[in-house]
Protein backbone atom coordinates (compact mmCIF):
# COMPACT_ATOMS: atom_id res chain seq x y z
CA UNK A 1 0.00 0.00 0.00
CA UNK A 2 1.60 3.34 -0.98
CA UNK A 3 1.29 6.36 0.61
CA UNK A 4 -0.54 8.07 -1.71
CA UNK A 5 -3.67 5.78 -0.73
CA UNK A 6 -5.54 6.81 1.55
CA UNK A 7 -5.65 5.20 4.60
CA UNK A 8 -8.84 4.17 6.84
CA UNK A 9 -8.24 2.52 10.59
CA UNK A 10 -10.47 0.10 11.27
CA UNK A 11 -11.99 0.01 8.22
CA UNK A 12 -14.35 2.86 9.23
CA UNK A 13 -17.01 3.94 6.54
CA UNK A 14 -15.86 1.06 4.00
CA UNK A 15 -17.98 -0.80 1.91
CA UNK A 16 -16.54 -4.68 2.17
CA UNK A 17 -19.47 -6.60 0.95
CA UNK A 18 -22.63 -6.36 -0.47
CA UNK A 19 -25.68 -7.91 1.78
CA UNK A 20 -29.33 -8.58 1.88
CA UNK A 21 -29.82 -9.15 5.28
CA UNK A 22 -30.23 -5.96 7.45
CA UNK A 23 -29.86 -2.39 6.69
CA UNK A 24 -29.59 0.62 9.19
CA UNK A 25 -30.28 4.38 8.99
CA UNK A 26 -28.87 5.75 11.87
CA UNK A 27 -29.91 9.36 10.99
CA UNK A 28 -33.26 8.24 12.02
CA UNK A 29 -33.00 5.21 14.00
CA UNK A 30 -33.95 2.82 10.85
CA UNK A 31 -33.67 -1.27 11.43
CA UNK A 32 -34.80 -3.31 8.78
CA UNK A 33 -34.61 -7.50 8.85
CA UNK A 34 -35.04 -8.04 4.77
CA UNK A 35 -37.08 -5.16 4.14
CA UNK A 36 -39.27 -5.63 7.73
CA UNK A 37 -38.88 -3.03 10.13
CA UNK A 38 -37.29 -4.20 13.01
CA UNK A 39 -40.78 -3.00 15.17
CA UNK A 40 -42.67 -5.02 13.19
CA UNK A 41 -40.67 -8.19 13.45
CA UNK A 42 -40.15 -7.57 17.26
CA UNK A 43 -44.07 -7.45 17.90
CA UNK A 44 -45.16 -9.74 15.45
CA UNK A 45 -42.29 -12.47 14.76
CA UNK A 46 -41.07 -15.49 16.81
CA UNK A 47 -37.09 -15.44 17.11
CA UNK A 48 -37.45 -18.97 14.72
CA UNK A 49 -39.30 -17.08 12.06
CA UNK A 50 -36.41 -14.46 11.79
CA UNK A 51 -33.69 -16.52 11.51
CA UNK A 52 -36.15 -18.37 8.53
CA UNK A 53 -35.71 -14.96 7.62
CA UNK A 54 -32.11 -13.86 7.87
CA UNK A 55 -31.46 -17.33 6.37
CA UNK A 56 -34.06 -17.78 3.54
CA UNK A 57 -34.74 -14.59 2.85
CA UNK A 58 -38.36 -14.43 3.29
CA UNK A 59 -41.12 -15.15 6.40
CA UNK A 60 -41.85 -18.96 6.60
CA UNK A 61 -45.53 -19.79 6.30
CA UNK A 62 -46.78 -22.31 8.93
CA UNK A 63 -45.54 -25.17 7.54
CA UNK A 64 -42.09 -23.89 7.03
CA UNK A 65 -42.17 -22.69 10.42
CA UNK A 66 -42.57 -26.25 11.83
CA UNK A 67 -40.62 -27.78 10.09
CA UNK A 68 -37.71 -25.23 10.44
CA UNK A 69 -38.71 -25.12 14.29
CA UNK A 70 -38.83 -28.99 14.08
CA UNK A 71 -35.21 -29.01 12.52
CA UNK A 72 -33.23 -27.05 15.26
CA UNK A 73 -34.88 -28.77 18.30
CA UNK A 74 -33.70 -31.93 16.80
CA UNK A 75 -30.59 -30.64 17.45
CA UNK A 76 -30.77 -29.09 20.43
CA UNK A 77 -29.15 -31.93 23.12
CA UNK A 78 -25.35 -31.12 23.67
CA UNK A 79 -22.75 -34.65 23.71
CA UNK A 80 -21.57 -35.33 27.26
CA UNK A 81 -17.94 -34.39 26.42
CA UNK A 82 -19.20 -31.16 25.78
CA UNK A 83 -20.59 -30.94 28.93
CA UNK A 84 -17.98 -32.30 30.78
CA UNK A 85 -15.60 -29.61 29.26
CA UNK A 86 -17.62 -27.23 30.58
CA UNK A 87 -17.82 -28.94 34.27
CA UNK A 88 -14.42 -28.61 33.89
CA UNK A 89 -14.77 -24.94 33.04
CA UNK A 90 -16.80 -24.03 35.25
CA UNK A 91 -14.79 -25.66 38.15
CA UNK A 92 -12.06 -23.78 37.09
CA UNK A 93 -14.45 -19.95 37.81
CA UNK A 94 -14.35 -19.73 33.97
CA UNK A 95 -15.75 -16.87 32.16
CA UNK A 96 -18.97 -17.29 30.50
CA UNK A 97 -17.78 -16.10 27.12
CA UNK A 98 -15.02 -18.30 27.13
CA UNK A 99 -17.03 -20.97 28.09
CA UNK A 100 -19.69 -20.11 25.16
CA UNK A 101 -16.30 -19.89 23.27
CA UNK A 102 -14.51 -22.93 23.92
CA UNK A 103 -17.96 -24.70 23.53
CA UNK A 104 -19.11 -23.80 20.09
CA UNK A 105 -15.20 -24.75 19.02
CA UNK A 106 -16.19 -28.23 21.03
CA UNK A 107 -19.21 -28.74 19.17
CA UNK A 108 -17.37 -29.00 15.83
CA UNK A 109 -15.62 -32.41 17.25
CA UNK A 110 -19.01 -34.14 17.04
CA UNK A 111 -20.52 -32.70 14.24
CA UNK A 112 -22.11 -35.61 11.93
CA UNK A 113 -20.55 -33.84 8.70
CA UNK A 114 -17.45 -34.15 6.72
CA UNK A 115 -18.58 -32.44 4.19
CA UNK A 116 -16.56 -29.94 2.65
CA UNK A 117 -16.94 -26.04 3.82
CA UNK A 118 -17.92 -24.89 0.52
CA UNK A 119 -20.90 -27.27 0.48
CA UNK A 120 -23.44 -24.55 1.07
CA UNK A 121 -26.47 -27.02 1.87
CA UNK A 122 -23.96 -28.28 4.79
CA UNK A 123 -22.52 -25.01 6.04
CA UNK A 124 -26.70 -24.10 6.41
CA UNK A 125 -26.93 -27.86 8.73
CA UNK A 126 -24.08 -26.43 10.51
CA UNK A 127 -25.31 -23.44 11.71
CA UNK A 128 -28.63 -24.71 12.37
CA UNK A 129 -26.79 -27.28 14.84
CA UNK A 130 -24.97 -24.53 16.18
CA UNK A 131 -28.02 -22.01 16.85
CA UNK A 132 -29.67 -24.93 18.60
CA UNK A 133 -27.55 -25.97 20.97
CA UNK A 134 -26.05 -22.66 22.18
CA UNK A 135 -28.65 -22.25 24.46
CA UNK A 136 -28.30 -25.50 25.81
CA UNK A 137 -24.13 -25.06 26.30
CA UNK A 138 -25.03 -21.59 28.11
CA UNK A 139 -27.62 -22.92 30.17
CA UNK A 140 -25.50 -26.04 31.23
CA UNK A 141 -22.57 -23.80 32.33
CA UNK A 142 -24.61 -21.64 34.27
CA UNK A 143 -26.08 -24.44 36.45
CA UNK A 144 -22.48 -26.34 36.71
CA UNK A 145 -21.12 -23.66 38.18
CA UNK A 146 -23.93 -22.92 40.56
CA UNK A 147 -23.80 -26.98 41.56
CA UNK A 148 -26.35 -27.90 39.59
CA UNK A 149 -26.94 -30.47 37.36
CA UNK A 150 -27.63 -29.57 33.66
CA UNK A 151 -31.04 -30.06 32.36
CA UNK A 152 -31.92 -31.67 28.99
CA UNK A 153 -33.83 -29.72 26.08
CA UNK A 154 -37.29 -29.81 25.47
CA UNK A 155 -38.69 -30.37 21.79
CA UNK A 156 -41.84 -28.76 22.75
CA UNK A 157 -40.76 -25.04 23.88
CA UNK A 158 -39.27 -21.88 21.43
CA UNK A 159 -35.78 -21.60 21.41
CA UNK A 160 -36.16 -18.44 24.30
CA UNK A 161 -38.69 -20.30 26.43
CA UNK A 162 -36.43 -23.62 26.45
CA UNK A 163 -33.41 -21.54 27.35
CA UNK A 164 -35.22 -20.46 29.89
CA UNK A 165 -36.46 -23.86 31.04
CA UNK A 166 -32.93 -25.12 30.75
CA UNK A 167 -31.31 -21.99 32.96
CA UNK A 168 -33.75 -21.81 35.82
CA UNK A 169 -35.58 -25.75 35.87
CA UNK A 170 -39.01 -24.26 35.27
CA UNK A 171 -40.83 -23.42 32.63
CA UNK A 172 -41.42 -19.69 31.84
CA UNK A 173 -44.78 -17.90 31.57
CA UNK A 174 -45.88 -16.51 28.80
CA UNK A 175 -44.43 -12.93 29.40
CA UNK A 176 -41.19 -13.78 30.40
CA UNK A 177 -41.01 -16.58 26.98
CA UNK A 178 -42.27 -13.60 25.11
CA UNK A 179 -40.09 -10.84 26.31
CA UNK A 180 -37.21 -13.66 25.99
CA UNK A 181 -38.09 -13.80 22.45
CA UNK A 182 -38.07 -10.62 21.73
CA UNK A 183 -34.75 -9.86 23.06
CA UNK A 184 -33.44 -12.72 20.46
CA UNK A 185 -35.03 -10.91 17.57
CA UNK A 186 -33.62 -7.65 18.61
CA UNK A 187 -29.78 -8.64 18.68
CA UNK A 188 -30.37 -11.09 15.41
CA UNK A 189 -28.63 -9.11 13.17
CA UNK A 190 -27.04 -5.44 12.75
CA UNK A 191 -25.14 -4.60 9.71
CA UNK A 192 -21.26 -5.51 8.84
CA UNK A 193 -20.87 -5.05 13.41
CA UNK A 194 -17.30 -6.32 14.18
CA UNK A 195 -17.77 -9.44 15.42
CA UNK A 196 -20.35 -10.51 11.78
CA UNK A 197 -17.34 -9.00 10.25
CA UNK A 198 -14.55 -11.73 11.61
CA UNK A 199 -17.16 -14.77 11.18
CA UNK A 200 -16.85 -13.16 7.47
CA UNK A 201 -13.10 -12.68 7.23
CA UNK A 202 -12.67 -16.87 8.34
CA UNK A 203 -15.71 -17.95 6.65
CA UNK A 204 -14.00 -16.24 3.65
CA UNK A 205 -11.25 -18.38 3.80
CA UNK A 206 -13.74 -21.50 3.35
CA UNK A 207 -12.69 -22.44 7.26
CA UNK A 208 -16.16 -24.24 8.34
CA UNK A 209 -19.32 -22.25 10.31
CA UNK A 210 -18.07 -23.55 13.96
CA UNK A 211 -14.84 -21.46 13.28
CA UNK A 212 -16.77 -18.45 12.11
CA UNK A 213 -18.82 -18.57 14.62
CA UNK A 214 -16.31 -19.19 17.56
CA UNK A 215 -14.07 -16.01 15.86
CA UNK A 216 -17.84 -14.34 16.02
CA UNK A 217 -18.42 -15.26 19.95
CA UNK A 218 -14.59 -14.01 20.32
CA UNK A 219 -14.85 -10.31 18.55
CA UNK A 220 -18.00 -9.83 20.99
CA UNK A 221 -16.39 -10.46 23.89
CA UNK A 222 -14.09 -7.68 23.76
CA UNK A 223 -15.65 -4.97 25.77
CA UNK A 224 -15.88 -2.51 22.36
CA UNK A 225 -18.70 -4.62 21.15
CA UNK A 226 -20.34 -6.85 23.60
CA UNK A 227 -21.05 -6.54 27.66
CA UNK A 228 -22.38 -2.68 28.00
CA UNK A 229 -25.42 -4.46 29.24
CA UNK A 230 -23.91 -5.78 31.82
CA UNK A 231 -21.85 -2.33 32.02
CA UNK A 232 -25.57 -0.56 32.58
CA UNK A 233 -26.78 -2.94 34.90
CA UNK A 234 -23.73 -3.11 37.52
CA UNK A 235 -23.65 0.46 37.22
CA UNK A 236 -27.62 0.74 38.17
CA UNK A 237 -26.06 -2.05 41.40
CA UNK A 238 -23.63 0.39 42.42
CA UNK A 239 -25.78 3.50 42.73
CA UNK A 240 -28.49 1.36 44.43
CA UNK A 241 -25.96 0.23 47.31
CA UNK A 242 -24.80 4.13 47.04
CA UNK A 243 -28.52 4.77 47.92
CA UNK A 244 -27.57 7.37 45.37
CA UNK A 245 -29.79 9.79 43.07
CA UNK A 246 -28.82 8.39 39.85
CA UNK A 247 -28.31 11.13 38.15
CA UNK A 248 -25.86 12.90 41.17
CA UNK A 249 -24.22 9.12 40.70
CA UNK A 250 -23.62 9.57 36.94
CA UNK A 251 -22.43 13.35 37.05
CA UNK A 252 -20.62 12.88 39.85
CA UNK A 253 -18.53 9.46 38.10
CA UNK A 254 -18.01 11.80 34.89
CA UNK A 255 -16.59 14.59 37.36
CA UNK A 256 -13.96 12.48 39.20
CA UNK A 257 -13.38 10.08 36.13
CA UNK A 258 -12.47 12.09 33.17
CA UNK A 259 -12.54 9.14 30.14
CA UNK A 260 -15.99 7.62 32.14
CA UNK A 261 -18.97 7.67 30.09
CA UNK A 262 -22.25 6.05 30.82
CA UNK A 263 -22.39 2.60 29.29
CA UNK A 264 -25.02 1.77 27.04
CA UNK A 265 -25.09 5.30 25.75
CA UNK A 266 -24.29 6.43 22.32
CA UNK A 267 -23.66 4.30 19.02
CA UNK A 268 -21.49 4.49 16.18
CA UNK A 269 -23.79 4.00 13.69
CA UNK A 270 -27.37 5.76 15.72
CA UNK A 271 -27.29 9.63 15.57
CA UNK A 272 -30.78 9.31 17.27
CA UNK A 273 -32.17 6.68 19.86
CA UNK A 274 -31.24 3.22 18.86
CA UNK A 275 -35.04 1.75 17.35
CA UNK A 276 -34.20 -1.96 19.54
CA UNK A 277 -33.69 0.47 22.93
CA UNK A 278 -37.21 1.68 22.75
CA UNK A 279 -38.65 -1.30 21.93
CA UNK A 280 -37.06 -2.87 24.75
CA UNK A 281 -37.70 0.72 27.07
CA UNK A 282 -41.46 -0.72 26.85
CA UNK A 283 -40.60 -4.28 27.34
CA UNK A 284 -38.62 -3.53 30.59
CA UNK A 285 -41.20 -1.05 31.99
CA UNK A 286 -44.08 -3.84 31.86
CA UNK A 287 -41.92 -6.42 33.02
CA UNK A 288 -40.58 -4.10 35.96
CA UNK A 289 -44.34 -3.04 37.03
CA UNK A 290 -45.42 -6.53 36.71
CA UNK A 291 -42.66 -7.09 39.45
CA UNK A 292 -44.21 -4.49 41.58
CA UNK A 293 -39.96 -3.24 41.12
CA UNK A 294 -39.35 -0.90 38.75
CA UNK A 295 -36.12 0.38 40.73
CA UNK A 296 -33.60 -0.15 37.40
CA UNK A 297 -36.15 0.92 34.89
CA UNK A 298 -36.61 4.26 37.19
CA UNK A 299 -32.95 4.92 37.45
CA UNK A 300 -32.73 4.17 33.31
CA UNK A 301 -35.33 6.59 32.87
CA UNK A 302 -33.95 9.01 35.06
CA UNK A 303 -30.28 9.34 33.29
CA UNK A 304 -32.19 9.45 30.11
CA UNK A 305 -34.04 12.60 31.00
CA UNK A 306 -31.21 14.36 32.29
CA UNK A 307 -29.11 13.78 29.57
CA UNK A 308 -31.88 14.55 26.71
CA UNK A 309 -33.63 17.69 28.89
CA UNK A 310 -30.57 18.94 30.66
CA UNK A 311 -27.79 17.91 28.37
CA UNK A 312 -28.94 17.86 25.39
CA UNK A 313 -27.15 15.16 23.89
CA UNK A 314 -29.73 13.91 21.78
CA UNK A 315 -29.09 17.10 19.66
CA UNK A 316 -25.69 15.71 19.48
CA UNK A 317 -26.24 12.26 18.25
CA UNK A 318 -25.78 10.55 21.36
CA UNK A 319 -28.79 8.37 23.05
CA UNK A 320 -29.60 5.41 24.32
CA UNK A 321 -28.18 1.92 22.56
CA UNK A 322 -29.92 -1.31 22.67
CA UNK A 323 -27.64 -2.30 25.48
CA UNK A 324 -29.31 0.50 27.75
CA UNK A 325 -32.64 -1.38 28.40
CA UNK A 326 -31.50 -4.70 27.73
CA UNK A 327 -30.13 -5.47 30.80
CA UNK A 328 -33.22 -4.45 32.70
CA UNK A 329 -35.32 -6.55 30.96
CA UNK A 330 -32.86 -9.61 31.45
CA UNK A 331 -32.52 -8.47 35.35
CA UNK A 332 -36.27 -8.80 35.58
CA UNK A 333 -36.02 -12.55 34.07
CA UNK A 334 -33.91 -14.03 36.74
CA UNK A 335 -30.43 -14.15 34.37
CA UNK A 336 -27.25 -13.77 35.99
CA UNK A 337 -25.59 -10.43 34.96
CA UNK A 338 -22.79 -12.41 33.44
CA UNK A 339 -24.22 -13.99 31.27
CA UNK A 340 -25.61 -10.80 29.65
CA UNK A 341 -22.81 -10.93 26.42
CA UNK A 342 -23.36 -14.68 26.09
CA UNK A 343 -27.26 -14.39 25.07
CA UNK A 344 -26.19 -11.74 22.95
CA UNK A 345 -24.33 -14.15 21.16
CA UNK A 346 -26.79 -16.38 21.48
CA UNK A 347 -29.04 -14.15 19.53
CA UNK A 348 -26.53 -12.67 17.05
CA UNK A 349 -24.95 -16.05 15.84
CA UNK A 350 -28.28 -16.41 13.63
CA UNK A 351 -26.74 -13.03 12.23
CA UNK A 352 -23.28 -14.30 11.54
CA UNK A 353 -24.51 -17.66 10.17
CA UNK A 354 -27.02 -15.40 7.81
CA UNK A 355 -23.99 -13.25 6.29
CA UNK A 356 -21.44 -16.73 6.10
CA UNK A 357 -23.90 -18.07 3.75
CA UNK A 358 -24.70 -15.02 1.79
CA UNK A 359 -20.71 -14.13 1.90
CA UNK A 360 -20.16 -17.51 0.16
CA UNK A 361 -22.78 -17.76 -2.06
CA UNK A 362 -19.80 -15.40 -3.78
CA UNK A 363 -17.34 -15.99 -1.50
CA UNK A 364 -14.05 -13.92 -2.10
CA UNK A 365 -11.30 -14.61 0.54
CA UNK A 366 -10.87 -11.36 2.54
CA UNK A 367 -7.41 -10.04 2.17
CA UNK A 368 -7.02 -6.31 3.16
CA UNK A 369 -3.52 -4.58 3.06
CA UNK A 370 -1.39 -2.68 5.51
CA UNK A 371 0.70 0.73 5.10
CA UNK A 372 4.31 -0.41 6.19
CA UNK A 373 6.26 2.53 8.36
CA UNK A 374 8.93 0.75 9.35
CA UNK A 375 12.76 1.06 9.12
CA UNK A 376 14.22 0.43 5.48
CA UNK A 377 17.49 -0.75 4.50
CA UNK A 378 19.15 -1.88 7.76
CA UNK A 379 22.07 -3.97 7.32
CA UNK A 380 22.10 -7.28 9.17
CA UNK A 381 24.46 -8.23 11.43
CA UNK A 382 25.35 -12.29 12.37
CA UNK A 383 24.71 -13.31 15.48
CA UNK A 384 27.71 -13.70 17.37
CA UNK A 385 28.53 -9.73 16.08
CA UNK A 386 25.83 -8.36 17.67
Amino acid sequence: MSESEELHKGLEGVPVAESALSYIDGSVGKLVYRGYAIEDLAEGASYEEVLHLLWNGHLPDRDELDAFTDAITAEAAVDDTVIDALAGLAEADGRPMAALRSGVSMLSASDPSDAGPRDLDVAREKGRRITAKIPTLLAAYDRLRRGEAPIEPRDDLSLAADFLYMLTGEEPDAAAAEAMDQALVLHADHGLNASTFTAMVVASTFADTYSAVTAGVGALSGPLHGGANQDVMELFFDIEEAGADPVDYVTTKQAEEDDWRVPGYGHRVYEVKDPRAKILEKRSKELSEASGDTTYYDYAKAIERFFTEEKGLDERGIAPNVDFFSGSVYHQLGIPVDMYTPIFAMSRAGGWIGHVLEYQEDNRLIRPRGRYVGPENRSFTPLDER
